[in-house]
């Protein structure tokens, strides 16, 4: 046999087509040919399989080697293919024999001694298995990985995985000598552990918004001094979150396995980025030759924290204004295509002034009122119309530092979030910050003297079609809260409450 068929996958944002590696061996002179669209790691393979295959005791075939990855137009990354091809190679030179080659899938990169690496994004390729199976997976196919990459790809149930340690346990599989034993799925880890809003002393008002937020999935802008809290107030809002559900968990897993950078630890654990003000576009959004989710990816189903808000390159915040509506991400580059998910939760924080301390009792500030209009103009009137929450947080006077804190456990506020969010999810399927135009005059129409207080603040405040909409929404996110009966229209406080938090984005 001179042709060897072997199935694979690739890699497209979060989607893993099939590659089928056809390996053909043909008389003239000795060479290694790849054709299919493979970039720089794929072509070193050449090296790769050819030390792995001589040091693990076989021959490499002196003829003339054609690789081709199907189909032809789809860009191939990465050091995954190396063992489909080196299978593919020993198998076209009758060098092992395999029978089963259609009811298996290979992944893996080989060292030169023929041990096997871990790959990333097993997790996207094994979910695009069972989800091509249908949902009796009678047709899945058994996927061969390094066995490093085994645990992250047991997290989709119903599927055979076979780890392997190194090329030749997969030649003894398919021969039939020494089958390769399937993965015992370890019990998912379920301790999570965040930091407790209990060790917050003081800031009521910044607690409640922070409750509020986490209830109803809105973004958030702190503005304060230096050391008011703004950043310890950030690192707690995942555990006000409610626990995340299994599909939640799976997606948020598979963005990280595309990232490379998934363990076990982090399952069910929402996700915390916080990135450096100094992060780029491509680090905060993704992109990059070959695609790669950034940091509002990675922070899907979790909080995005932004520190120093004014102090991000303008072109980067823009970049949020997409997401923060859709909860996607979509990117282009000349050949490639990718759409990664981004439903974040956006949390910001930022100093009130250049020094940060205008407006502190002691009055150290000493900066000019054009200096506080430059700063504050960093941030566009669009992204701000995009936050629901903004507030200012004060400085923590010295005997709520001295005194011993009293305040409210994570789980006491998680408690109540999650029941506000039951909520939200039997009446209408979404948190309230997804929800849409025709949504929101359904689900959170205000009564006469709402709509009153409303049509006030609109006219006071300058308010934009969008601010409306998200001030009824953080409105009805406030009667959950309250247990206002579903189909009763909000009332004045609901609504004076919403636009407090939303004074300081008019201005």
């Amino acid at each position: 046999m001179s042709l060897a068929v072997l199935r694979s996958r690739a890699l497209a944002g979060l989607a893993a087509p099939e590659v089928t590696v056809e390996v053909h061996l043909a008389a003239g002179l000795p060479s290694f040919t790849l054709v299919g669209l493979p970039d720089t790691e794929v072509k070193e393979a050449r090296d790769r399989v050819r030390a792995a295959i001589q040091n693990c005791g076989f021959e490499f075939p002196q003829r003339r080697i054609t690789v081709n990855l199907a189909p032809a137009d789809l860009p191939k990354e990465s050091g995954r293919f190396d063992l489909p091809i080196a299978l593919g190679i020993l198998i076209a030179s009758a060098q092992i024999k395999a029978a089963s080659l259609d009811a298996h899938e290979f992944v893996g990169e080989l060292a030169l001694s023929g041990d096997l690496r871990a790959v990333r994004g097993t997790l996207a390729m094994c979910a695009a298995i069972r989800r091509e199976a249908g949902p009796q997976h009678q047709a899945a196919r058994a996927f061969v990985l390094p066995l490093e990459s085994a645990p992250e790809a047991a997290l989709i149930r119903g599927m055979s995985i076979l780890p392997a340690q190194n090329l030749l346990q997969v030649c003894g599989h398919l021969a039939g000598r020494e089958l390769l034993a399937p993965f015992a799925v370890p019990p998912a880890p379920t301790f999570t552990h965040y930091p407790d809003l209990a060790e917050v002393k003081g800031q009521a008002q910044a607690k409640r918004a922070l409750e509020v937020a986490a209830a109803g999935g809105h973004s958030l802008l702190m503005s304060g001094p230096p050391g008011a809290g703004k950043s310890m107030l950030a690192q707690r809002l995942p555990g006000l979150l409610p626990p995340m559900t299994d599909a939640e968990a799976l997606e948020s897993a598979a963005v990280h396995s595309l990232a490379g950078s998934f363990g076990l630890a982090q399952w069910h654990q929402r996700p915390f980025r916080a990135p450096h003000h100094s992060a780029s576009q491509a680090a905060l959004v993704g992109g990059g030759g070959t695609p790669r989710p950034g940091e509002i990816s990675l922070a899907h189903n979790g909080t995005l924290f932004l520190d120093e808000l004014p102090e991000f390159q303008r072109s980067v915040l823009e970049a949020l204004r997409e997401p923060l509506e859709t909860g996607q991400i979509h990117i282009a580059r000349a050949l490639r295509r990718a759409e990664f998910p981004a439903r974040f939760q956006l949390v910001a924080a930022m100093n009130p002034c250049p020094c940060g301390w205008q407006g502190h009792p002691a009055g150290k500030c000493r900066c000019t009122p054009d200096q506080v209009a430059r700063y504050r103009g960093k941030l566009s009137g669009p992204l701000l119309d995009r936050i629901d929450l903004m507030l200012d947080v004060p400085a923590v006077d010295a005997a709520d530092l001295s005194a011993r804190g009293d305040g409210e456990a994570s789980a006491t506020v998680r408690g109540r979030v999650a029941a506000a969010r039951v909520r939200q999810i039997e009446r209408q399927g979404k948190p309230n910050t997804q929800l849409g135009p025709d949504e929101i005059d359904r689900h959170a129409r205000p009564d006469a003297g709402g709509a009153q207080l409303l049509k006030q603040a609109m006219s006071h405040l300058s308010l934009t079609a969008r601010a409306y909409h998200r001030i009824l929404k953080v409105a009805r996110t406030i009667a959950d809260l309250a247990e206002l009966p579903d189909g009763a229209p909000l009332s004045a406080p609901h609504i004076a409450e919403a636009v407090h938090y939303r004074r300081g984005l008019a201005h």
